[in-house]
């Protein structure tokens, strides 16, 4: 019998105390369960449903699936999914901040998560996240997740202009590494904002280049050749339009030494020492990205609860001809219980 693993799955407590009393500013994120998404207008509480707010500007309708784990159950067994790895919502990463609110608002999501999963009938699993701003802040945060049960630690794809072979990152890379702890990488805002602001373009165009660009500046970045090969990580999203111009990377690195960077290989040499996920919605994506990455490095991701995530979960997969029985049970659930140890 098949069995689905879901690795890229979101999470947003019920509730948490007011940041915004507690640390001041007024853009901090909390959840409105006195909203009605549709007309943004308060009224009486609508049991399930809320609007995820950033200070006093509405930022994503939600349901209860994303805190409620007896309602995430019923979808997954909906769909036939058996196990899924929830992950913080990324407008709670807080990078933006100072290191200790940051810090403040990881643990509290950390201890938030593992209470959703301690709910889950041993189905639910959970990556932590770090205020990536601090080096120090992050590897003691990923530790001590990982001492509380967390199976992994999901990052940024960058911090303020730092890409991701930063120094400091591929420092807490290597930290990861030593304590055999999976690295999940999410991009959590969008470049060109202003030129992607319309018609969720952010989201289609900007999010997806954002894992692009993490992928890439690891690579010529040098950041494979430095950090271990132990290290365990897994970009979000398909990679992005990574694999699709794959072989326009490798050829600029033929061509043009400025197009080598601090690499030591081609692109194409560093393709078994990251993961993607699949949510990529198109057969023909999936095709590629199997043909581009191999059936090993691939973990079936479905961006879920949200209105952009699979609706149907795993259907891309097990609808897919041109792979084999083999090959689906890689991608559904083989790869990712050995990456994150399940």
């Amino acid at each position: 019998m098949i069995r689905i693993v879901d690795i890229h799955s979101h999470f947003i407590p019920e509730k948490w105390e007011n940041l915004q009393q507690k640390f001041g500013g007024d853009d901090w994120p909390w959840l409105d369960h006195n909203q009605n998404p549709s007309t943004l207008v308060h009224q009486p509480q609508q049991p399930g449903k809320a609007m995820l707010m950033k200070g006093d500007k509405a930022f994503r309708p939600v349901y209860e699936a994303c805190w409620n784990p007896e309602v995430r159950l019923e979808e997954m067994d909906r769909d036939g999914v058996d196990k899924q790895i929830i992950s913080a919502t990324p407008i709670l990463f807080a990078y933006e901040r100072p290191v200790e609110q940051a810090l403040y608002c990881a643990q509290i999501f950390n201890d938030a998560a593992l209470d959703i999963c301690a709910r889950g009938d041993n189905r639910l699993f959970s990556m932590a996240q770090v205020p990536l701003q601090d080096i120090d802040a992050s590897c003691m945060e990923a530790s001590r997740a990982k001492n509380c049960g967390h199976v992994g630690v999901q990052i940024g794809n960058h911090v303020g202009d730092k890409n991701m072979d930063d120094e400091g990152i591929l420092t807490f890379l290597q930290h990861c590494a030593n304590e055999q702890i999976p690295v999940f990488v999410h991009p959590w805002d969008m470049m060109a904002a202003n030129r992607t602001k319309d018609y969720m373009m952010g989201w289609t165009v900007g999010m997806p280049a954002e894992t692009q660009l993490s992928i890439v500046s690891m690579i010529l970045g040098g950041g494979f050749d430095r950090v271990s090969n132990k290290l365990k990580i897994c970009f979000a999203h398909g990679g992005g339009a990574f694999a699709f111009l794959l072989g326009r990377l490798e050829n600029a690195w033929h061509h043009r030494d400025i197009a080598r960077g601090k690499s030591q290989h081609p692109p194409s040499h560093y393709l078994n020492r990251f993961f993607l996920d699949t949510a990529v919605f198109d057969h023909d994506a999936l095709n590629l990205l199997v043909s581009k990455m191999g059936p090993d490095r691939l973990m079936f991701g479905t961006d879920y609860p949200f209105p952009l995530g699979e609706q149907q979960m795993g259907q891309l997969i097990k609808s897919a001809d041109d792979l084999c029985a083999e090959t689906q049970q890689k991608l559904l659930a083989d790869n990712a219980e050995q990456f994150f140890t399940l």
